[in-house]
């Protein structure tokens, strides 16, 4: 049977959150137990380098977030989970893609185009002020991580979209000119995915300050639920469920039946008090067997670089032979007689 190539990377620059998990983590994990898919995840650590230039950070970002989805679950033994830069042919290829890319399409890239539109707003002289040569031509390392491993599918949320539809602009280009190499993925949104609210009320986001951490310890989780914001309303007015964070991310960790019970209960008035306690305990319950292995492999960090290497050896057996093909198919090979 061939299987479904399923592709997902992480960029490692932060800690992962509760917004991360519902939205993404959760249901890759789910996917990463198909029989029938062939998995790919992967630590993006070239990725993060665009926007970060603290090499501690990213560091410690990739061993949270390699012992997240190991805590969580991650079954090792069908998906093939990896470090980006220990598949060295991940680079070569972004070098062939870059040279059939037409700088037209990096020119409409969603980031680039943000980045421009800042320093037009700030008046500067220079509307490429700042924007590194990382920024710009990101989305074809990006398809260098799909094409690579011939992903039929790639999970993105909506904001992401535009990166696929390049990497299939990249590899018809490529397939034109050397012959047909590269699969044309396919941009899949997340239907169990959830985007969870922030403290403040808006989309959970790093680049907000508003997250939290997932697998932050029990007493400062409970403190983290009661900063989330709320209205003023008073135990015993009836309260709605649809406009609030807290009811929302109690949603995206109950059963049906919980949340048709605590609708109820908002629309009897409960208290802004009790329900924070309702949803800490309820979160603290879901992930706390996780949290405890995450604390232990934060401690044998070990055991982490040997899936991670034993995923990277998977990875190249895969990548390997096709860099060897492509390299063929471009006219790069050792001399020899004809």
């Amino acid at each position: 049977m061939n299987k479904a190539h399923v592709l997902t990377g992480i960029t490692t620059t932060g800690t992962p959150h509760l917004g991360n998990y519902v939205g993404a983590i959760r249901p890759a994990i789910a996917a990463s137990k198909n029989p029938q898919v062939m998995p790919f995840y992967f630590l993006a650590d070239y990725h993060a380098l665009i926007k970060c230039q603290e090499p501690e950070r990213v560091k410690q970002s990739s061993l949270e977030i390699a012992a997240t989805w190991l805590a969580l679950g991650l079954d090792t033994s069908n998906a093939i989970f990896y470090r980006q830069s220990d598949v060295p042919e991940i680079l070569e290829l972004s070098w062939m893609l870059s040279c059939v890319t037409a700088k037209g399409l990096m020119n409409r890239a969603h980031a680039y185009k943000a980045a421009v539109a800042e320093n037009e707003q700030d008046e500067s002289t220079d509307p490429d002020k700042g924007i590194t040569m990382g920024l710009f031509s990101y989305p074809v390392l990006m398809a260098a991580d799909i094409l690579m491993f011939k992903a039929n599918q790639v999970p993105v949320g909506k904001d992401q979209i535009q990166h696929i539809e390049m990497a299939r602009d990249i590899a018809a280009r490529f397939n034109h000119i050397y012959g047909e190499h590269f699969v044309l993925p396919e941009a899949v949104v997340e239907a169990n995915g959830a985007t969870l609210l922030g403290l403040d009320g808006r989309k959970m986001s790093k680049s907000y300050n508003n997250t939290i951490p997932l697998f932050e310890p029990e007493k400062k989780l409970k403190k983290q639920i009661n900063k989330i914001k709320t209205n003023s309303l008073e135990p015993g007015e009836p309260k709605d469920p649809d406009t609030c964070t807290l009811f929302s991310t109690y949603q995206a960790f109950a059963t049906p039946g919980e949340v048709a019970h605590i609708r109820q209960r908002y629309a009897e008035g409960i208290g802004w008090g009790e329900m924070k306690t309702i949803l800490f305990e309820h979160i603290n319950e879901h992930i706390a067997p996780a949290r405890e292995l995450y604390e232990a492999l934060l401690q044998a960090p070990e055991h982490i670089e040997t899936q991670l290497q034993e995923g990277a050896k998977k990875a190249r057996d895969l990548s390997m032979p096709f860099m060897q093909e492509l390299r063929a198919a471009v006219g790069i090979s050792k001399i020899s007689k004809y």
